[in-house]
């Protein structure tokens, strides 16, 4: 068994590599208790990732692979702190009068918080307990782990649906487009809150009729408050060097507040709230 770490605060940005060398597989972690996980880090005032201020958690295992991923640390549980759910929680709640009276909570990312969904969901569950407004970060693909009582615990799902079209799908995550959507049909189901996200990549994800895709499948779903366009970066560049792993990107700039807006206006004409 790997040594029981300490939380630490920090980046979403910083590098984090081998902090768990004995650390199981990111896809063989499903049967764990959820008493223990693997954390990347976390941040204590964001006001981006949900309303109000928010602590952000940042787990650790991921099952895609996405070529423009600023956190590819965050991909393998060997790279995150092996630390208990109590600690997490105990951490959590000296932070929770001051979230609550500025109507801000928890919200996980990662990596994807599905990858370890019983470490998440006690959690979330501390968290509820606190009287906290709960959120999640997922790329919905690991959505038919997520049972009734897990999504009982979420307030808010922001889903990261980065292609409509399964080949561009595919080329920029090496996974499936299916499971995303299937989730994204089960939430609206539901009448779950969700925020989609949609990382605008020039020269891969910002075709016309990719965007128009996306649009016409968000557009009917009652349950999705925000559309948010999230224009690609170089901001994890350097980890993508550290780690030796190579970087398709190093050459993409970011998408010009032209292409931004005609992003924008894809969206909001179809009646979509986009941002």
């Amino acid at each position: 068994m790997p040594d029981v770490g300490v939380l630490q605060a920090g980046s979403r940005h910083d590098l984090h590599v081998g902090v768990s060398p004995d650390a199981p597989d990111e896809s063989e972690i499903s049967g764990a208790s959820g008493a223990f996980g693997y954390v990347h880090s976390y941040e204590s005032s964001s006001r981006y990732d949900g309303p109000g201020l928010r602590v952000v958690l940042f787990v650790s295992g991921c099952l895609l692979r996405c070529t423009y991923c600023h956190n590819p640390d965050t991909w393998h549980l060997k790279d995150g702190t092996y630390v208990s759910a109590d600690h997490v929680v105990s951490r959590l709640s000296s932070f929770a009068p001051a979230l609550r009276s500025l109507g801000g909570g928890l919200t996980i990312s990662g990596g994807e918080a599905m990858v370890q969904r019983d470490f998440t969901r006690r959690i979330f569950a501390g968290a509820k307990c606190l009287g906290l407004h709960t959120a999640i970060e997922t790329s919905g693909f690991l959505g038919d782990r997520a049972d009734d009582d897990y999504l009982s615990l979420i307030d808010l799902v922001l889903l990261d649906i980065k292609s409509s079209d399964p080949e561009t799908y595919r080329k920029a995550t090496a996974r499936e487009l299916a499971p995303t959507l299937r989730f994204a049909e089960r939430l609206a189901a539901l009448n779950k809150p969700v925020w989609v996200r949609f990382t605008l990549v020039p020269g891969l994800t910002d075709d016309p009729a990719n965007v128009e895709g996306l649009a016409r499948f968000v557009a009917p779903m009652r349950n999705v408050e925000w559309v948010e366009i999230q224009p690609f970066h170089q901001l994890g560049a350097f980890k993508w060097k550290a780690m030796n792993l190579a970087y398709k990107h190093a050459d993409t700039a970011p998408p010009s507040p032209e292409l931004i807006d005609r992003v924008l206006g894809q969206f909001r004409a179809v009646g979509c709230r986009a941002r």
